[in-house]
């Protein structure tokens, strides 16, 4: 059974997730972590739950949610993961960041690439990664069968969808993914946003006014 922990991080609040199961082997996503006091409260939950980080990955490469890759790969000796489409962003992210008055040095580029319908496995648990573009290109989702989740970065929000505004997104793009990939999900799988509370597939295929 995953386990999962939510921390929120860094200047534009963005959603880092821990997961893992009863052998201690975990994954970590989006890190996000900025501010040295949020680095150090990662490790030490990391250090008290006595886990073993074996995947670092991101769901997209946005400035907001490679914060903390720089800092993760190194405490934990991983290389960051991300999809193709997103693999010219990290890049960007300082130029990014500086339009929003953040300063920030851009992560290492040196990243492995995730691709659709992989599957991810940490202990006796298992993510498949959907790609699901429109936010970003490569913006993408991990999905656990066995658990009824999902980690969606920005691709949906509980009552909304991802912003498309930013330089490759595409909101068509992205509101046919989500319909065609996400709400063909069983309906009490739980949806874990990169910003924001949680969520169900069933709740936003009701309610969410973007997707009726």
């Amino acid at each position: 059974m995953i386990i999962v922990k939510k921390f929120t991080f860094n200047p534009v609040s963005v959603n880092a997730y821990l997961l893992w199961d009863e052998t201690k082997e975990a994954v970590l996503i989006d890190p996000a972590c900025f501010y040295p006091e949020e680095e150090k409260k990662l490790t030490h939950f990391v250090e008290d739950q006595e886990l073993k980080i074996v995947h670092l990955l991101n769901t997209h490469g946005h400035f907001d949610h490679l914060m903390g890759n720089t800092f993760a790969a190194a405490k934990w000796g991983l290389k960051c993961r991300i999809h193709p489409g997103d693999q010219f962003m990290p890049g960007q992210a300082k130029q990014l960041a500086a339009l929003f008055g953040i300063s920030m040095n851009n992560p290492s580029p040196d990243a492995e690439l995730l691709s659709e319908g992989e599957i991810i496995t940490f202990g006796n648990s298992a993510l498949r990664v959907i790609h699901v573009p429109g936010h970003s290109p490569g913006s993408v989702a991990f999905y656990s069968e066995q658990d009824k989740m999902i980690i969606v970065g920005d691709i949906l929000f509980a009552g909304s969808v991802g912003r498309t505004d930013l330089p490759g997104g595409n909101h068509t793009q992205l509101i046919t993914g989500i319909k065609e990939k996400l709400l063909t999900l069983d309906d009490e799988v739980k949806v874990y946003s990169g910003h924001g509370d949680e969520t169900t597939i069933g709740w936003e295929k009701r309610r969410n006014p973007f997707l009726q």
